[in-house]
């Protein structure tokens, strides 16, 4: 049987750092008492993404997922590699349009539904073209929208 190869991400973020990896200096030759304590800083890459060659960012673009906290800026970290299941959010392309919505599946009915009560579901059939495009594993929402960095029109 033919050997499997696996192939990753060239980073692999700072896990293998430890707190004693990080270079102090003194100018009294002592180190500080807090030095046995500092940590390194947060990595998001480490907290939020767990298969970063599969994990792609995505702007949310409407208000559709509201009831679950998602809403128009928001930023989505979607990861391809996690199958679509019962009740996953994802991203799906269905008949040449993106949306983002609840995946529901029960024998042989599939159906999309919006978290806003605006949006009706859409059911998957044998005519509809559907392709999954990931599933949402965060949302980076901003409180402040003043904080948002970019030019909105």
């Amino acid at each position: 049987m033919d050997k499997e190869t696996f192939y990753r991400s060239a980073y692999d973020g700072t896990k293998r750092f430890s707190q004693h990896d990080v270079q102090t200096a003194n100018a009294t030759g002592f180190g500080a008492a807090a030095d046995d304590f500092m940590e390194r800083g947060i990595d998001l890459n480490e907290q939020l993404i767990m298969n970063k060659p599969a994990t792609f960012f995505f702007r949310m673009n409407s208000d559709a997922m509201e009831g679950v906290g998602i809403h128009a800026g928001d930023v989505l970290i979607v990861d391809r590699s996690i199958k679509a299941a019962n009740g996953k959010i994802i991203i799906a392309a269905v008949n040449g349009e993106l949306l983002i919505r609840r995946y529901w599946q029960q024998f042989n009915k599939a159906m999309l539904c919006a978290e806003n009560k605006k949006y009706a579901d859409v059911e998957l059939n044998e005519f509809s073209e559907f392709q999954t495009w990931g599933v949402v594993t965060c949302v980076i929402h901003l409180l402040d929208p003043a904080l948002i960095a970019f030019n909105r029109k």
